[in-house]
């Protein structure tokens, strides 16, 4: 299986799992015995689990390469089966919560590793289609959990299917090799002194506009279907509609976005939060549950391509032999918006009101369409003393290249997009 393959297949059983536990939840609140305050509680433990294996994870990657994907992306899928059959009490659920958010921290910065290096070797938006393969296995899977549910059999039986895709998809990481995206010892100048300061703040302020981006993205997943029960009085069964259409449209914005190679990142991003900042104003205005749903599927379709463009950006300044501390530094400051989202909706909410809060999350878009182009190309310039990947090559390659292209042109090198 090609790098490429690979990442898509870890993206996919990623997805599955998540997709799993978004329809499993009442499931496994039910077998644990806890109450929603018990259950959101509990709930924190997956970012306090998540943060610390994230910062780690891309150091690990960096000297193990795709060994170490692959042994996160196996003990992520062992987590939701024990979370799923073994949580009894709140205890217990709180603990294996916290593995679930480590091992998903972990796998979250490895395969976007992989398919940063799959990128740079393919040439191709690996990154904006592996997050549409992921969008797409949410759905699929919390459809699948949901029709057996529906059969009548326990919800493990979900997650046996997400981990025997797991395993799947870690069996070819386990030999994969994420150095250099050819297979190739890079060569290039040492590199001179450089502060660490100067290394993780250009890619540490690129997390933080990705933390916008999933700040609007998350608080869209966790309150859509709130938005609709409370503000517009649809029936119970149809409010889950909201997130099963941001997270379809997601997908197949991805999609068309990983199909339209030669996009610019910097109308492609900017674009984007112009479209979310709208769905998001025209959400907090609407009054039927179409225009509602319409908003939903804009706010998804400018999202979804703002933080796999914006890490592709920020990996492009890097060598192939630190992607995995540089996509931590992105992942994990990025993932503070994903957690602090949903809050952020909820303070505002219970301050203003939520059609209010809805208009703030419009404002974080507004704020990603003004920074979000200048700051990844920002960060994705080389800089004297820092690994770069721009000017690393092989000598073979650059053989090959001047060969075929003439000198100005080398293949593998060139930003993708």
């Amino acid at each position: 299986m090609t790098l490429k393959r690979s990442a898509y297949a870890a993206f996919a059983s990623f997805g599955g799992l998540w997709g799993a536990w978004g329809a499993a939840l009442p499931a496994v609140r039910h077998a644990a015995g806890v109450s929603e305050g018990q259950l959101g509680a509990a709930l924190l433990c997956i970012g306090a689990g998540a943060l610390p294996a994230m910062l780690l994870a891309g150091r690990a990657v960096d000297r193990f390469s795709g060994r170490v994907v692959a042994v996160a992306l196996t003990l992520l899928a062992l987590s939701g089966v024990a979370v799923a059959t073994t949580a009894t009490n709140l205890a217990t659920l709180a603990m294996l919560l916290l593995v679930l958010g480590a091992t998903s921290g972990a796998t979250d910065v490895g395969i976007n590793a992989v398919a940063g290096a799959a990128e740079r070797a393919a040439g191709q938006p690996v990154l904006t289609r592996a997050h549409g393969t992921f969008s797409a296995a949410v759905v699929v899977s919390s459809l699948i959990t949901g029709g057996i549910e529906a059969m009548g059999l326990p919800v493990a039986v979900a997650f046996a299917l997400v981990a025997a895709a797991a395993l799947a998809a870690a069996v070819p990481l386990w030999q994969a090799r994420l150095t250099t995206g050819t297979g190739e010892p890079a060569t290039a100048a040492e590199p001179g002194p450089v502060s660490k300061t100067a290394w993780l703040l250009p890619l540490v302020i690129t997390g933080l506009i990705g933390a916008l981006a999933f700040a609007v993205e998350n608080a869209y997943q966790s309150w859509g279907a709130v938005f609709l029960r409370d503000q517009l009085s649809v029936a119970g069964g149809l409010t889950a509609a909201a997130p099963a259409v941001f997270a379809a449209v997601a997908a197949a914005t991805r999609f068309a976005a990983g199909a339209a190679t030669r996009l610019p990142a910097g109308p492609l991003l900017t674009a984007g939060a112009v479209v979310a900042t709208a769905g998001s104003m025209l959400l907090a205005r609407s009054s039927t549950l179409a225009t509602a749903l319409t908003g939903l599927a804009l706010a998804a379709a400018g999202t979804s391509v703002l933080f796999p463009t914006l890490l592709r950006e920020a990996l492009s300044g890097v060598r192939p032999e630190v992607r995995g501390r540089a996509t931590s530094a992105v992942a994990t400051t990025a993932y503070l918006g994903f957690l602090l989202g949903p809050v952020y909706v909820g303070s505002l909410a219970s301050a203003a009101g939520l059609r209010n809060a809805i208009t703030g999350v419009a404002a974080l878009a507004a704020v990603t369409a003004v920074t979000a182009w200048p700051v990844a190309r920002w960060s994705g310039r080389p800089r004297h003393g820092v690994p770069s990947d721009r000017h690393t090559v092989s000598p073979r390659r650059t053989q090959q290249a001047t060969e075929v292209d003439g000198p100005r042109h080398l293949p593998g090198v060139r930003r993708p997009g």
